[in-house]
């Protein structure tokens, strides 16, 4: 039977073990007795929130009802993971995401708990050149969203949809569709070269991060395939 709570030390050793097993997921969690999802889950609080994320979520998180009603209906739009989901609003768990659509779903109130910390609460102005530099930042750093958006004095929300955007629809995702862009046909010629090329550059950054996002998995995947017996 898994145990039913680990101290913060208990998490990190676990988490130490399992960055340095020499076995597969299955059988290191068949060692431990503990879940793939578990430890997969204390690895991403770790790398992304440091020895705090490895306390217990009483006291560690505090929501706001907005929040919790986006999270909420991010999940029922069908769109999200829940994983994606408790990533995105930083929540501490998915249960605690499963008891938001619940106390949703019986149509009760959302409620705030505590006042949520300032990165949280507001994001600020960014330009086009601003955003691409952050999500930049962001793929090269494995998508380290917390990392990211304490980096730039951005929220985690913002980060992330950049992020999203951007891989969807390129740097025409980051643009601020509320104001007046000159279009094509407007532009002189030195106007459009000058636009073509920094277009091209901004591409060729991008390949060259994901290039070494990819490089990166690769090697971990070579060192754990050498580790096995």
């Amino acid at each position: 039977m898994a145990k039913s709570a680990y101290s913060v030390q208990e998490k990190y050793a676990l988490i130490d073990a399992y960055e340095n097993r020499q076995t597969s997921v299955p059988d290191f969690c068949r060692e431990y007795n503990i879940s793939k999802r578990t430890i997969k889950e204390w690895v991403y609080r770790f790398q992304t929130y440091g020895m705090d994320g490895l306390h217990g979520s009483s006291g560690w998180k505090r929501y706001s009802k907005e929040a919790k009603t986006a999270a909420v209906h991010d999940y029922l739009s069908g769109n999200y993971s829940q994983t994606e989901i408790v990533r995105k609003y930083e929540i501490s768990s998915g249960s605690v995401l499963r008891r938001w659509i619940n106390i949703y779903n019986d149509h009760r109130d959302l409620k705030d708990t505590q006042r949520m910390k300032n990165s949280m609460i507001k994001g600020r102005s960014t330009t086009l050149e601003e955003r691409l530099e952050i999500v930049m930042y962001c793929l090269q750093n494995e998508k380290n969203y917390h990392q990211a958006s304490e980096h730039f004095n951005v929220t985690y929300q913002q980060v992330y949809q950049w992020v999203k955007k951007y891989e969807k629809e390129g740097e025409d995702g980051l643009k601020d569709k509320r104001g007046h862009r000159k279009v094509d046909p407007e532009l002189i010629p030195e106007e459009k070269t000058q636009r073509e090329l920094k277009r091209l550059e901004r591409e060729n950054e991008r390949l060259r991060a994901e290039n070494a996002f990819l490089k990166k998995l690769e090697e971990l995947e070579r060192r754990r395939f050498k580790r096995r017996p």
